[in-house]
């Protein structure tokens, strides 16, 4: 395959190639009309020329073609570079890079900035070649063959046209950005209002968000048209200046045509090559207002792809390919970024490798906000959080996470089949054990009830199953990956009592030698747990087995007794 940099060597030496035989094509002509005016054609010079005007027409097809084509196919390669680059930037940002940005703003960077940022650089690209050189080659034709005088009168007022760029051009760069943010804004509510559908039809609030959405359209006209107006200013101006260009060359390569200073062929051959010269004056103002509005989708684009990850191997990480799951925390405190007050303080547990460790508390306690500590999605301070006596921010992150099977409350499941989501995590999965970890699960039965089976589109973010199912399948595709430490963080909330008694019964049966965290508000998925951490308002007020907590008469007391009184605790 040729090297990216011979492409666009060859597609512009062949844009340079096409434009210097296009030139010909006047010069042709006037050669015609002056055999014309002196009564010297002859079928056979008649014929001459046309063969002349047939292979400059040919040859020129055949150069810019294949420029053309170059320079497209170039274009959509680096297309596809850069959106492949910027979803690979993405995946490497941390989560809390994702609280602070919205989806549809990420998804309108992908999508119009990229496309923008092509069409400049690709088609700008083409068309700029095209025009300049045929420019060079046009005005280089008529100081040679024709008129110096002529033609430095004549391109005057082309000589304003870098002015009108500097003067203008920053106007379109401006609107251009407006209205990427405005197309972010609405791309962002899109995705907003499309998440929150079932609430909208619940409320009846569809009226309502529609009203909202003409607002973000209406935001979007006004910035679009400011935009066209801004272009169709700068844009006029270029086709003006070589009319005037067109009408001084009239008139005084008439008067030097009249008394004899030009002949008559030259006259039309240098009509024709102002006609020329107008047409790429027009095609470098398009791609200059093309550049302007790239610009601003490109200082987009270079602001997201400057954005570091926070989450990365320390300067002295171990590698760690074989985990036992033996876990320490010693955490003082932990506080989020955009927070003024500590979300964790003064948790202290030990979990030996096999254990089974149940962690409970009311909401808001920091049950989640722990369980994303051991894989890093957030970093725990240093000396806080010990994997195998290794601190986990000396472990490299790629290790560590490998070594947790992580299931988070939501259960996220992707727009795809229920196999492909169960066997997420592993590159290479057979049937059998896509279904033994369903079964595993105490999901297989449900999905078997399905028409396709295993094979069941489930639409997006599994819409198509319900709550409990949709945990379960989240659990299959962890208990699937058989990682030496499992964090289930309340992912056993939808299912019914009898099928939670299945699941645990099966866990401690696959987990027996491995390590297994179990976050839940219903105290039955935790009372068979080697030791309960109980949360409160960020810190630990309790720790033990199911037994011993419920003899010191404290908090896990008092829930368990609640629940009892309202059904959820079993035996």
């Amino acid at each position: 395959m040729i090297d990216k940099r011979w492409t666009y060597v060859i597609a512009i030496s062949s844009i340079i190639l096409s434009e210097i035989v296009s030139v010909q094509f006047p010069n042709v002509l006037g050669q015609f009309t002056d055999s014309l005016s002196r009564g010297a054609l002859s079928m056979s010079l008649v014929m001459r020329y046309a063969l002349e005007l047939l292979v400059i027409g040919v040859t020129y097809v055949l150069l810019y073609g294949v420029g053309q084509l170059l320079n497209g196919r170039s274009g959509r390669i680096f297309e596809y570079q850069l959106r492949q680059k910027l979803f690979l930037h993405w995946e490497s940002l941390s989560t809390s890079y994702y609280r602070q940005r919205s989806i549809g703003d990420l998804l309108n960077h992908a999508m119009n900035d990229v496309r923008a940022v092509r069409e400049a650089l690709s088609g700008g690209a083409n068309i700029l070649t095209n025009a300049i050189f045929l420019l060079i080659a046009t005005l280089y034709m008529t100081f040679t063959t024709i008129s110096v005088k002529l033609t430095l009168v004549s391109i005057i007022p082309i000589l304003f046209v870098p002015l009108l760029v500097i003067w203008w051009g920053p106007k379109i760069r401006v609107a251009s950005r407006e209205v990427q943010e405005s197309l972010s804004d609405m791309a962002e509510f899109t995705e907003e209002s499309l998440s929150a559908i079932r609430l909208i039809k619940a409320t009846a609030s569809e009226e309502v968000e529609a009203n909202r959405f003409s607002t973000q359209i209406e935001q979007i006209v006004h910035t679009q048209m400011q935009m066209i107006k801004r272009s169709a200013m700068f844009q006029s101006f270029i086709p003006l200046l070589g009319s005037l260009s067109f009408a001084i060359a009239l008139l005084y390569g008439g008067y030097l045509t009249v008394y004899h200073e030009i002949r008559l062929g030259e006259f039309v051959a240098f009509t024709l090559y102002l006609a020329m010269i107008i047409t790429p004056l027009q095609q470098i103002g398009f791609v200059i207002n093309n550049f302007q509005r790239a610009s601003a989708s490109l200082t987009r684009l270079s602001i997201l792809l400057g954005a570091q990850p926070e989450i990365v191997d320390d300067k002295d990480a171990v590698a760690m390919p074989s985990v036992r799951g033996a876990i320490d925390v010693q955490l003082t405190t932990f506080q989020y970024a955009d927070s003024d007050h500590p979300a964790l303080s003064d948790i202290s547990f030990t979990v030996l490798p096999g254990q089974t460790v149940g962690i409970v508390g009311r909401t808001g306690s920091g049950k989640t906000t722990l369980a994303n500590l051991f894989p890093r999605i957030f970093d725990p301070p240093f000396g806080s959080l010990f994997v195998d006596g290794v601190d986990v921010r000396k472990i490299c992150v790629q290790d560590l996470r490998e070594a947790i099977a992580y299931v988070p409350q939501d259960g996220f499941l992707f727009s795809t089949t229920i196999a492909e989501n169960i066997g997420f995590s592993e590159t290479e999965v057979t049937t059998e054990a896509l279904e033994q970890a369903a079964k595993d699960a105490a999901v297989y039965d449900d999905i078997m009830r399905f028409k396709d089976g295993m094979n069941t589109q489930i639409g997006e973010r599994g819409v198509a199953l319900s709550g409990g199912q949709k945990q379960r399948v989240a659990i299959a595709r962890a208990l699937l990956k058989n990682a030496p430490i499992m964090i289930l963080d309340d992912s056993l909330s939808a299912v019914d009592m009898n099928t939670e008694k299945q699941l645990i019964t099966r866990l401690q049966k696959l987990r027996a030698k491995k390590t297994t965290i179990i976050i839940a508000h219903r105290l039955s998925a935790v009372r068979h747990a080697d030791q309960i951490i109980v949360l409160d308002a960020g810190r630990l007020v309790e720790k033990g087995s199911h037994e011993e907590l419920l003899r010191k008469g404290g908090m896990y007391r008092n829930l368990y007794e609640l629940q009892q009184g309202d059904g959820e605790v079993s035996g």
